[in-house]
């Protein structure tokens, strides 16, 4: 058995490479040359990743994201390979969540991020599948893992600096994603022919509040978390402030910060019959310890 990879250099790549180390061979995409596939599976990890700080031209992601996933289907299906595995992202679905994101939901994302991994989606969907292939789109949420340069560290930084998370009044539930956990489906979708294929939401079984991930931030630090209920009106007037002169918080971070987006594994779970490796807390507090 034998693995055609691309994104290799990404934190995913890095980490599936790491786990299935002396167990699959892996060949790396060159992204200077064609897709020549003769290996037994095709995992798809190569994107561009959504930019908060809003500095990417809008076409890169439509290159990237949706184009390129077009090429190297193409050549999966003309190729020997029996399993294509595409790793996409709840954020091609919404941006925002109302209850509990499941694979039913209807799309509708916002920004090119989604929209390009949205378009990219509708393309493998739209495809007839042959019988002796099998093919997966995953959509996992925020994944985090050991040496993670994410979001999650940004808001470690900032607690673990010991400045008061004065947030606490904002009641909220998030989803996350333990790389342990991604590649241990990933691995599960390779040898299990059993499970169909189609879209999966990959997230960890348990959902957090943000002021549970600074409370383990904090723990991480073996210290006490220093959190402060003050009252929403309050924040969110600074929040008014911190749009108009540079303030650590303005309104797009206050609802980063404190807004749901709860993702449904329940579909993953079904047809994978297993528990997950790790639950949040576990995975996160893993996570965080290696920042220190």
């Amino acid at each position: 058995m034998s693995i055609y990879l691309t994104g290799a250099s990404g934190f995913v790549g890095k980490n599936l490479i790491s786990y299935f180390n002396n167990k699959i061979e892996i060949k790396k995409h060159d992204r200077d040359v064609e897709f020549c596939i003769s290996q037994n599976i095709v995992i798809h990890l190569a994107g561009k990743a959504h930019d908060l700080k809003n500095i990417i031209n809008k076409e890169e992601y439509y290159k990237v994201n949706t184009e390129l996933t077009k090429k190297i289907f193409d050549a999966f299906l003309i190729s020997d390979s029996s399993v294509f595995i595409m790793l996409s992202s709840v954020k091609a679905v919404a941006d925002n969540v109302r209850g509990y994101l499941s694979e039913d939901c209807e799309p509708n994302p916002k920004t090119h991020y989604g929209k390009s991994k949205l378009l990219a989606e509708r393309y493998i969907l739209s495809k007839n599948i042959p019988s002796n292939k099998r093919v997966y789109i995953l959509r996992p949420c925020i994944i985090h893992g050991p040496n993670n340069k994410g979001n999650l560290n940004l808001l470690y930084k900032l607690v673990s600096k010991r400045i008061p998370w004065i947030l606490g009044a904002f009641k909220n539930m998030r989803s996350y994603c333990s790389i342990d956990n991604l590649l241990f489906v990933i691995d599960e979708f390779i040898h299990n022919n059993a499970i169909p294929s189609g879209v999966y939401n990959v997230a960890d079984d348990e959902h957090l509040s943000t002021n549970e991930v600074v409370s383990l931030i904090a723990e991480s630090n073996n210290k006490k978390a220093i959190i402060i209920s003050v009252h929403p009106f309050i924040i969110k007037i600074i929040a008014k402030i911190g749009d108009v002169i540079p303030l650590p918080l303005n309104s797009e971070r206050l609802k980063k910060l404190t807004e749901s987006y709860v993702v449904s594994n329940k579909k993953l779970k079904k047809y994978i019959g297993k528990e997950l490796p790790l639950n949040s807390r576990v995975g996160i507090l893993k996570t965080f310890k290696t920042f220190n």
